[in-house]
C-alpha cells in the first residue's frame, strides 16, 4: 500500500452526486420539501472547499493567537448552531451554551493533544484544529439534543428534575450507539483515513479509541453542563 491516499479528481468526485441526487429524487417525489437538502449540500460543498483552503493557511501558520482565535469562532459557531432546534431561543441560552461546551470540550482537547499525542509545538493547527472541530461538532450535537428534549419535557409538564434526566439519556443515545458499533457495524472515518494512508491497522486503531473517548467525554460533559445550568435556572425562577 502507497504511503499517502489517492487523490480524488474533481471529476470522479462529481459521480459520488449521483445517489445523492436520487434521494433529492425522492424526497421531491413524495411532495417532500428538497430545499433543505439541497441548500445543506450546496453549503457543505462551499464549507468544505473554503475550509480546505484557510486550512492550507493555518497549517503553514506559525501564531498561536490565530489558532486560539479559530478555537474560540468554532466554539461560538457550534454553540449558536446548537440551539438551533428550539422555538424560543434568548441570550442567556446561548450563554450557557457556550460555557457548557467549552467546559465540556477544552479540557478534553488538552488532555488528548497535549498529554496523550503530546503536540509540538503545543499549538499545532495540524492536530489541534482537526481534533477540536471532531470534538466541538459532537458536544454542539449532544447539547442541540438535550437542549430540545429538555423543553420537549417541560412542554408535557415534566418537572426540571424529570425534565434533566430525560434529556440526558437523550442525549447520550447516539453516543452509547456509536460505541457498541465501532469496529463491528462501522470503521469511523479518521481509522480509515488513517488505514487508508498506509499506517497499520494497530496503530490506527489506539487513535480511534482516543477519538471515542474524546468524544463520549466531551459530549457528555458538554450536555450535562448545559442541563444542570438549565435546570438551576428553571427551579430557582419563580
Amino acid at each position: 500500500m502507497g504511503p499517502s491516499v489517492e487523490p480524488i479528481t474533481l471529476t470522479r468526485l462529481a459521480l459520488i452526486l449521483i445517489p445523492v441526487l436520487v434521494v433529492v429524487a425522492i424526497q421531491w417525489r413524495w411532495s417532500l420539501s428538497g430545499r433543505t437538502s439541497i441548500y445543506g449540500l450546496a453549503r457543505m460543498v462551499t464549507q468544505l472547499l473554503v475550509v480546505g483552503y484557510v486550512l492550507i493557511f493555518l497549517f503553514d501558520s506559525d501564531q498561536p493567537l490565530l489558532v486560539l482565535t479559530i478555537l474560540a469562532v468554532m466554539i461560538i459557531v457550534a454553540s449558536w448552531i446548537a440551539l438551533r432546534p428550539l422555538r424560543f431561543k434568548i441570550k442567556s441560552l446561548y450563554l450557557i451554551a457556550i460555557g457548557a461546551i467549552s467546559i465540556g470540550s477544552l479540557p478534553v482537547l488538552v488532555i488528548s493533544t497535549q498529554l496523550v499525542i503530546q503536540v509540538e509545538p503545543w499549538f499545532e493547527p495540524r492536530y489541534l484544529i482537526p481534533l477540536a472541530g471532531m470534538i466541538f461538532s459532537n458536544a454542539m450535537n449532544s447539547v442541540s439534543i438535550a437542549a430540545e428534549r429538555f423543553q420537549a419535557e417541560l412542554d408535557r409538564d415534566s418537572t426540571p428534575i424529570q425534565a434533566r434526566n430525560i434529556a440526558m439519556n437523550a442525549a447520550m443515545i447516539p453516543l452509547v450507539n456509536s460505541l457498541f458499533a465501532v469496529g463491528i457495524v462501522s470503521l469511523p472515518g479518521m481509522m480509515t483515513g488513517q488505514v487508508l494512508s498506509g499506517i497499520s491497522p494497530l496503530i490506527a486503531a489506539r487513535y480511534q479509541i482516543l477519538v471515542m473517548c474524546m468524544l463520549f467525554s466531551a459530549s457528555g460533559i458538554s450536555a450535562a453542563c448545559y442541563l444542570n445550568w438549565l435546570t438551576r435556572r428553571k427551579i430557582n425562577t419563580p
